[in-house]
């Protein structure tokens, strides 16, 4: 080799070295972020999945690292006691954790994206199912963490019914669908978006069932929304505005094109049903994340008084011996600006 191509390539090398270098101190200088899901890879953890893979996490500075979880419960715990920087989960579970840790590490909402709980009953029509009424003296199943279960009360009284006039079964989450379809439980409740593709995959179609969202009858809770422990959104508030900015935008593409959204959590578990993950993204998007509110009001807000509202009836649904304040159980400093929250396609 000549003395000039030895110099020429010796170059390269060192420039390709140092460009290696430069983009390793830059990632290494990145705010690292464990996420926690409230559930496993399916379709509505979509907008999650896109802002990691199209890179708008790095692009604020963040290195966000997602994980599939097992329940809101879980996830708020993780992000309490500092096994997650953030997380995922609903925010009626966060105020009943704060009630029950007044003096325990910090926790709050600061996006919500299921503007409405996505609680529902599902129940049987070949029982005489038809209104609320017609579930008093029957069974009804879910596991003790479901939302449903747990606000049952509030329902209850939204719609004129004695709370005690049924049969609770407690039970295991993979067992719950299964009950209903042969006919061991004259109802369930469970998440709009996801019991009704479990019931679909066993043989139930909606014209068996009548479904009962809460939020179409009378019970005006927030679903789940990013959390993040205080100590961290203390010590960093810059990266939790990030991550927000960036989730942010990838909800905005997903709903704008849920199809495409759907191969990022494809790309997780490459043993997903497309087609079945695509549906319950657009189920859960028409439910609870394209609300009226949030159109008008752009995504990622709480309206204080209905939160408030909505603090005060988990309070005494779940017997609380606290009531925490709208403060404790959601921040709105690290949003995103109002018109830049106006994502919502015509």
């Amino acid at each position: 080799m000549s003395r000039s191509r030895f110099t020429l390539s010796a170059l390269a090398a060192s420039l390709t070295g140092a460009t290696l270098l430069a983009s390793t101190l830059s990632h290494a200088d990145d705010t690292r972020i464990r996420f926690q899901l409230d559930w496993r890879f399916e379709g509505p953890a979509a907008p999650f999945l896109m802002a990691v893979e199209r890179g708008y996490f790095e692009e604020e500075g963040l290195e966000v690292e997602v994980d599939s979880g097992s329940g809101s419960a879980g996830a708020i715990n993780r992000v309490a006691s500092g096994a997650y920087e953030m997380g995922f989960g609903d925010l009626n579970a966060l105020v009943e954790f704060l009630a029950e840790n007044p003096d325990g590490p910090g926790i709050k909402g600061v996006y919500v994206v299921y503007d409405g709980t996505p609680a529902a009953v599902f129940a049987r029509k070949d029982r005489d199912i038809e209104s609320p009424e017609d579930l008093e003296g029957k069974t009804l199943a879910a596991p003790s963490f479901d939302t449903g279960y747990r606000a049952w009360g509030i329902f209850a009284e939204a719609n004129g019914i004695d709370p005690e006039s049924v049969e609770w079964q407690n039970v295991d989450p993979s067992l719950r669908e299964t009950l209903l379809q042969r006919g061991d439980a004259d109802a369930i409740t469970g998440f709009y978006f996801t019991s009704l593709i479990n019931l679909e995959s066993r043989g139930m179609s909606e014209e068996e069932l009548t479904i009962m969202p809460f939020s179409e009858y009378g019970v005006p809770l927030y679903g789940n929304a990013i959390m993040v422990s205080d100590a961290f959104a203390e010590e960093n508030p810059e990266a939790v505005k990030g991550f927000l900015r960036a989730f942010n935008r990838a909800l905005e593409e997903t709903l704008a094109d849920p199809d495409a959204a759907v191969e990022y959590v494809k790309n997780r578990d490459a043993l997903i049903d497309v087609e079945m993950e695509t549906r319950r993204l657009q189920l859960a998007i028409d439910s609870v994340i394209a609300t009226e509110d949030a159109r008008a009001n752009g995504a990622g807000a709480v309206d204080e008084e209905r939160l408030a509202q909505s603090i005060q009836a988990v309070a005494d649904a779940y017997a609380l011996s606290s009531v925490p304040e709208v403060d404790d159980v959601f921040d709105s400093r690290f949003l995103p600006p109002q018109e830049d929250r106006m994502i919502f396609p015509e």
